[in-house]
């Protein structure tokens, strides 16, 4: 069983259902219209973080399971809540400025890729 892994995993969604409520908060306090996707930075900033955290996860809970299943649930677990710590840190930043989101998006590529690394290796690993 992978209860740490699968733990992760639902913090992982929440935290991405949370940038959503974002965006949709965003909208309402800027006053930028759906469908309307720019108009106001403090939006745009919202909803690049939404974006951004998207276009991440397919990268991550994969490797994030991966891992899990091919060297270990705890580490992997443990790599994956440096994951999320990293996007919440880029959230922070991000919501004050562009330039304020480097620190958290090096967390979390950093995260991301020693969970893929790790399960590719374990994978390839298993095959020789």
């Amino acid at each position: 069983m992978y209860h740490l892994t699968a733990l992760v995993t639902l913090l992982a969604i929440a935290f991405y259902f949370a940038t959503c409520i974002n965006v949709a908060r965003s909208r309402d306090k800027t006053g930028v219209k759906a469908p309307a996707m720019s108009g106001h930075p403090d939006f745009e900033r919202a909803f690049r973080i939404q974006m951004n955290t998207l276009e991440w996860m397919p990268i991550v809970l994969p490797s994030l399971w991966l891992f899990a299943i091919y060297i270990s649930d705890p580490i992997a677990a443990a790599i994956g809540a440096v994951w999320i710590v990293g996007r919440i840190v880029y959230f922070i930043g991000y919501s004050k400025a562009a330039a304020k989101r480097s620190a958290g998006f090096a967390i979390q590529g950093i995260a991301a890729a020693a969970l893929w690394a790790g399960a590719i290796g374990a994978v390839v690993l298993r095959m020789v």
